[in-house]
């Protein structure tokens, strides 16, 4: 075992005799008060000691943890990297994803939303180094993918907030952290560098299977080690490949469900990401010191996906026959006739751009602690998706002089994709196959709809301000009085253009005038014929480049009038949030007990507006500016209190009332209207309409926690928390809300003026409203388990880490004209389970880790840019790792070589409808996905 001079990667002379004793007692740690974005503090002064046992590793990274966990002043969980550039998992999210009470959802086959205790991603709120984070959606959880897990270092997620954490979430709040250079002590230079592969390589042609990661880190200490520099950069060439079948749904035809039709891709996602941190650290005296930090992330995806979508169901227009079925309530086997396909070449391009900037200045002497914080964050998004459509006929035509449908026969499997098909037509024969508007989805508008385009911007802006005075108290029960103010400007915007895509030519896109109806692909345009749908049995499939279409002039655009569109898309939101907050830290007695904690309240004022527009529901609709505002304020209370019931065990109890401002989106004030020639007979009013509601306030949660806690042995603990919160103004993202339509009246026809003299300017618009209340209440156990603190020699090594939660919810929603009723919570799976076995042994590594969720409500992208929810099927993942560390005294000491494999079972996601999991609506595989890397520290 080496001995450094140095305070990196280690841990007290104390702690390693604990660690080697069976769970022995550690000496008794005094607890720090840790602000957000601040690094873990040593548990005793043995930690300065010159010469420090230095532990590396997954166990170093996991004693780390335990460390932060163990000091935050409220009940939290932590994460901490292995070395510096490197994190025990391949992004954040799955490393969140692996603590007590958290779970992830998968996206293109990458974790990327996170769940805290049963509640979705839009419930919870992250931080950068203490500082709120903008979102690059529509809404205002964290895309995780976007922040390189090479360039945080550790974080904690504190599941009871305390006045001072600005920007709490209702279920948790996350804050990563990047390095802080003084701290470490040395200087530190690290390269890193994995491939990266797919075991289905790639599912199409513009898209490689294969790509790479590459990090460096530089930290370093200068001026007697006053100023301390941190400099981090790292680039992603990571490809994911997604064979997903989607259903249209199984409608009843004449007693039997059957597939009512179909849209599955073969879909190659792209992302290349750019990530640059950096951080100045300077304390040019013991009482004055500054912190710098600026990250920046470049972030692109390229995501083409190749597939025919089948209309089968007659009852829905689709023209195709049921020829025969195998019998019974849900057939077995259904063949179809004459059905006629729109083959898709899609594409998606998105672009964003993230950049997050902060300066935080402190002073502090024997009686008081002067802090100011000031910092700004952007991030700027372009998504830009394409549908291109090619078929058979245009319009589903049908008899002489048109090509023949096709006879497609699906039959029902007992195991992976839900159907295995057969049908006749070669789909890569270009004679057949051609640009059209294969299914004359543009008819009703009189135009040629050859294909469809999205071009979404999304820009969000936030300035945050913060000040905060704590003053030293010698008292026997107050530690210190804290004082605090922040200001947050926050300004979300959403700009969607919307066209059809139509075939050049001469007589224009109209069909009236002639336009073309269905022409050749060009020879410039067209790839190699791809087999993307052979996982369900169908052969090859014509492949081209619906952007060279776009770009050399066989698409033209066609605009999309508002009337088309669920509501105006485009939307401005505004927030101005003044909180100001106290709080008294307390360290006591009670009796012979140790008690820690704190008591605090924050106030919150916030002003929020929105712009957006009102359609005025006519053919060739025009939109009419509309600006709405709401002010609003909440008191929130909280308390923690921490009972050293013996010197490695804690009990703690925290109360709180927490808020999570609503999406962004849902905040809209863009709505669109309908009128009707008669009266409705349940509303009373000849208006509808649908759109967002600027007057939403935040979902509220007043929540009770218990946590038990035993810490030995360094890395090891084990710890049973329960918790019950109850829901307020909950969100229903459903539901209806009164709006005034009398801004239509100077076009209303003279009957329609008649009815609403009559009657009213009222009416009913699909929008959401906080009508909607709940509980949520779980209890999360949770163990650390070295072998070393009860065996030594080759045994040592190995270690055990797993987590079980269990969550139970109750959610009721209260239509506004209808009787209540119950629904699920997004996001929340009953059990959550995660799992890690590991082994360190003279410098080799290795690990096995699970997470298990049951079911939950996930959120999906749905038609023209709107979200849709489904419930899943349970998830079971595997991921191993095994590498070697080059010790001390070897002529390659400081490089390290790592062998990984993700999810290893290859485990599908699934979603299903109508609460019957054998109406299955997405199958998604991703393959196993594997990655070899080295790593080296100077």
């Amino acid at each position: 075992m080496a001995f450094r001079k140095s305070l990196a990667g280690g841990i007290s002379t104390g702690a390693i005799s604990i660690a080697l004793a069976a769970l022995a007692s550690p000496a008794i740690a005094q607890e720090a008060t840790i602000e957000p974005g601040q690094e873990s503090q040593p548990e005793d002064d043995a930690v300065a000691a010159d010469n420090v046992i230095v532990v590396e590793g997954y166990r170093q990274s996991l004693e780390t943890a335990v460390g932060l966990k163990r000091n935050t002043p409220v009940i939290a969980e932590a994460f901490s990297s292995e070395d510096i550039g490197k994190l025990p998992d391949v992004s954040i999210a799955e490393t969140l994803g692996r603590l007590p009470g958290l779970a992830v959802q998968r996206v293109d086959g990458r974790a990327q939303s996170l769940s805290v205790r049963g509640l979705g991603p839009d419930y919870s709120n992250s931080l950068l180094n203490g500082r709120q984070l903008v979102s690059s959606g529509d809404n205002r959880a964290v895309e995780y993918d976007q922040y390189p897990a090479e360039l945080i270092d550790q974080g904690v997620i504190y599941k009871v907030p305390y006045a001072g954490l600005i920007g709490q979430g209702l279920a948790g709040t996350v804050d990563l952290r990047t390095i802080r250079p003084l701290s470490k002590g040395e200087r530190i230079i690290s390269l890193s560098g994995r491939l990266e592969f797919n075991e289905d390589g790639s599912l199409n042609p513009d898209i490689d299977g294969w790509g790479y990661r590459a990090t460096g880190t530089y930290v370093d200490q200068f001026a007697d080690d006053t100023l301390g520099v941190a400099v981090g950069v790292a680039y992603q060439s990571s490809p994911s490949q997604v064979e997903r079948f989607n259903a249209w749904g199984y409608p009843d035809d004449s007693g039997q469900r059957v597939l009512g039709g179909m849209k599955p891709f073969a879909r190659s996602v792209d992302l290349d990401r750019l990530g640059v941190f950096g951080t100045v650290e300077w304390q040019p005296t013991l009482e004055w010191s500054g912190t710098l930090d600026v990250f920046y992330a470049d972030y692109r995806e390229r995501i083409p996906q190749r597939g025919i979508e089948f209309p089968l169901n007659p009852g829905w227009g689709s023209g195709a026959n049921i020829d025969s079925t195998s019998g019974g309530d849900f057939p077995d086997s259904v063949t179809f006739s004459n059905v006629q396909p729109v083959v898709r070449n899609d594409y998606d391009r998105k672009d964003v751009e993230t950049l997050a900037i902060g300066y935080n200045a402190k002073y502090e002497n024997d009686d008081v602690i002067l802090m100011a914080d000031i910092a700004y964050s952007r991030a700027d998004r372009r998504l830009q998706q394409i549908e291109s459509y090619s078929g058979l006929n245009f319009a589903a035509q049908t008899g002489p002089g048109f090509n023949m449908g096709d006879v497609v026969t699906y039959t029902r499997n007992s195991g992976g994709f839900p159907f295995q098909f057969t049908n006749r037509i070669d789909y890569s024969d270009t004679s057949l196959i051609q640009l059209t508007d294969p299914r004359g989805w543009g008819g009703g508008r009189g135009i040629v709809q050859a294909g469809f385009i999205n071009n979404t911007a999304t820009d969000d802006e936030l300035w945050t301000m913060r000040g905060e005075v704590v003053g030293k108290v010698d008292d026997d029960t107050i530690k210190s009085l804290v004082a605090g103010f922040s200001y947050d400007h926050r300004q979300k915007s959403r700009d969607i253009t919307q066209n059809f895509l139509s075939l050049g030519g001469p007589n224009g896109a109209f069909i009236a005038d002639g336009a073309t109806t269905r022409a050749p692909i060009p020879e410039s345009a067209l790839l190699d014929p791809i087999a993307s749908l052979g996982f369900l049995g169908f052969g090859p499939q014509v492949a081209y480049d619906p952007f060279a279409l776009l770009n050399d002039g066989t698409y033209i655009l066609t605009s999309i009038e508002s009337s088309d569109l669920p509501y105006p898309g485009d939307w401005t939101v505004t927030e101005d949030v003044y909180t100001g907050y106290l709080r008294m830290d307390i360290d006591t007695m009670l009796g012979s007990l140790p008690v820690t904690g704190n008591m605090g309240v924050q106030a919150v004022f916030t002003q929020q507006s929105s712009a957006g527009f009102d359609s005025d529901g006519g053919v060739g609709a025009s939109a009419i500016p509309v600006f709405e505002t709401e002010d609003y304020s909440h008191i929130l209370p909280s308390m923690t209190l921490n009972f050293e019931i013996a010197p490695d065990m804690k009990l703690r109890f925290g109360a709180a009332r927490t808020l999570s401002r609503a999406r962004m989106d849902y905040l809209s004030a863009s709505s669109n209207a309908g009128v009707s020639d008669v009266v409705d007979i349940e509303t009373g009013s000849i208006f509808s309409g649908g759109g967002g509601n600027p007057r939403l306030r935040p979902y509220i949660a007043n929540g009770f926690d218990l946590s038990y806690e035993w810490y030995f042995g360094g890395a090891g603990y084990f710890a049973i928390a329960g918790y019950y919160k109850w829901l307020d103004d909950f969100v229903n993202p459903n539901a209806s809300v009164v709006r005034d339509f009398s801004y239509l009246r100077p076009i209303l026809s003279p009957q329609q003026r008649a009815f609403a003299d009559a009657t009213t300017y009222l009416g009913l618009v699909s929008a959401p409203d906080n009508r909607a209340d709940g509980y949520i209440r779980g209890i999360e156990a949770s163990l650390s388990l070295p072998f070393s603190t009860f065996t030594s020699g080759f045994a040592s090594g190995f270690g055990f880490q797993t987590s079980v939660s269990y969550t139970d919810s109750e959610l009721t929603i209260y239509p506004l004209e209808d009787d209540p009723f119950e629904s699920d919570v997004p996001g929340l799976s009953k059990w959550v389970v995660n799992s890690t076995v590991y082994y360190e042994n003279s410098g080799f590594e290795a690990r096995l880790s699970h997470r298990y969720r049951t079911e939950f409500l996930a959120e999906f992208p749905g038609i023209s840019a709107s979200r849709a929810q489904r419930l899943t099927y349970p998830e079971s993942i595997f991921d191993a790792q095994i590498g070697y560390r080059f010790e001390d005294g070897s002529s390659l000491e400081g490089l390290s070589v790592t062998l990984q494999a993700l999810n290893l079972t290859n485990e599908p996601f699934i979603n299903y409808t109508d609460g019957d999991r054998q109406f299955i609506i997405d199958y998604e595989e991703y393959g196993r996905t594997y990655l070899v890397g080295a790593s080296y520290r100077f």
